[in-house]
C-alpha cells in the first residue's frame, strides 16, 4: 500500500498529498494506444492480465501513487441482461434499454453475480506487478448513474427521459441492481481493492430533494455495508448537493470536480465539526490543454492556495483532478503535474 495513499484515506497529515487521476489509463497515453491496436476494449476489461496490464501503463509512465482497477461501470447493467457493448465512434451501447416493459426481463441479481468475477480476477492480477509501494483502488457506478445509462444511454444533453422514467420504475429497477452492485463491491474487495469509489456523474442533474433521496441515500446504504471502504463522488453538485454529502458518515471519502473551491471543502473555518472524510480532486482537466509554460502557470495559481493551508488543514487530500483525463490531453503535462505537485509539498 502507498504509504501517502494509507495518510490520506486514515486523515493523517503530511506534507506530500497521494497523486491519482480519474481515467489516468485511457486514451490520451500512448501505451494505452498501443494496447488497442491488438485489443477490443471490451477484451482489455474482461481479459484480468490485459486488464493489469493496462492499468500498471500510467504507474511506471507517470508514477502516480494509485492504481484503479481497468474496466468499466456498466458491466451490472450488462449482468442484469441488458445487452452491453460498444462502437469505436459511439462508445457504450445497450441491446435492451431499461423502460417499463423490459423491467421484468432483468435477471434475477444474485444469479448472475459471477458475470462481475472478471473485475476481481483483473485486480488479483494488477496486484501482482504493482510495485508494493503503490495503492489499488476499484469503482463502480452509482446507483442513480447508472439508472440513467440504463434509460437513456448517458447523461448528455439533458435528463428527460430517465427523469420520467425515475418517477414510474426506479425503485423497481433498484431492486436489481442494489444487491448487484452490493456484490460487485464485495467483489472488488476480495481481490485486493482498498477503496472502492462510487462515481456517480449523473447525480449532480438532480434537484436537491431528489439527490438526497435517487443517488446520496442508495449510495449511502452500499457504504455501510462496507464501512471504511467506499468513496463517493460526484461532479456538478449544488452547494447543497455538496453540503449533503460532507455530512454524510458512511463514505470514506468524497471526490468533486473543479466547480468547487478545493481549500474550502479542505479547510472551513466556519464548520462546528472536523472533516470526516478524505477528499480527492479537483483540478480542471480542461487546463491541462494549455501549452506547457501557459499550464505551468495556472498549475501554480491552483496549488499556492492549497500551499497556504497547515499539513492538519490539508489532511486527507488526494491530489487529482475534477474529473477524468479528456482524449488527446498532452502526456507531458500531466507528467509536469505530478512532478509540480510533489515538488510544491515536499
Amino acid at each position: 500500500m502507498n504509504d501517502k495513499f494509507r495518510n490520506a484515506i486514515e486523515l493523517i497529515p503530511q506534507a506530500t498529498p497521494p497523486v491519482w487521476m480519474m481515467r489516468q489509463a485511457g486514451r490520451y497515453h500512448r501505451h494505452y494506444q498501443a494496447l488497442r491496436k491488438n485489443h477490443t476494449f471490451l477484451e482489455l476489461c474482461r481479459s484480468p492480465k490485459l486488464a493489469a496490464e493496462t492499468a500498471l501503463g500510467p504507474i511506471q509512465d507517470f508514477d502516480f501513487d494509485l492504481a484503479i482497477l481497468f474496466s468499466d461501470i456498466l458491466f451490472p447493467l450488462d449482468a442484469l441482461g441488458m445487452g452491453l457493448y460498444f462502437e469505436d465512434a459511439g462508445g457504450p451501447k445497450l441491446r435492451m434499454p431499461l423502460t417499463n416493459e423490459s423491467l421484468l426481463k432483468l435477471n434475477d441479481p444474485l444469479t448472475v453475480v459471477d458475470q462481475l468475477a472478471f473485475q476481481k480476477e483483473a485486480l488479483i492480477e494488477t496486484r501482482k506487478v504493482l510495485p508494493k509501494d503503490k495503492s489499488l483502488i476499484g469503482f463502480i457506478g452509482g446507483p442513480f448513474t447508472l439508472f440513467t445509462y440504463a434509460t437513456q444511454g448517458s447523461h448528455k444533453g439533458g435528463m428527460k427521459v430517465a427523469k420520467t422514467l425515475a418517477n414510474q420504475i426506479l425503485p423497481q429497477f433498484y431492486e436489481h441492481l442494489m444487491p448487484l452492485l452490493k456484490e460487485n463491491i464485495r467483489l472488488q474487495l476480495e481481490g485486493g481493492a482498498e477503496v472502492v469509489m462510487i462515481l456517480d456523474t449523473a447525480a449532480g442533474e438532480l434537484a436537491p430533494d431528489y439527490f438526497q433521496t435517487w443517488a446520496l441515500e442508495p449510495a449511502e446504504s452500499l457504504a455501510r455495508a462496507f464501512p471504511g471502504k467506499i468513496g463517493y463522488y460526484s461532479k456538478e453538485l449544488s452547494e447543497s448537493a455538496l453540503a449533503k454529502c460532507l455530512m454524510t458518515k458512511s463514505f470514506k471519502g468524497l471526490g468533486f470536480d473543479h466547480r468547487h473551491e478545493l481549500t474550502d471543502i479542505l479547510h472551513d473555518p466556519s464548520s462546528a465539526h472536523p472533516r470526516a472524510h478524505f477528499i480527492q480532486g479537483n483540478f480542471d482537466p480542461e487546463w491541462l490543454f494549455l501549452p506547457p509554460t501557459d499550464f505551468d502557470r495556472m498549475l501554480w495559481s491552483w496549488v499556492l492556495p492549497l500551499q497556504r493551508l497547515t499539513p492538519e488543514e490539508r489532511r486527507g487530500w488526494v491530489c487529482g483532478l475534477g474529473h477524468g483525463i479528456l482524449p488527446q490531453t498532452p502526456e507531458e503535462n500531466v507528467r509536469t503535474f505530478v512532478k509540480r505537485v510533489r515538488e510544491v509539498f515536499s
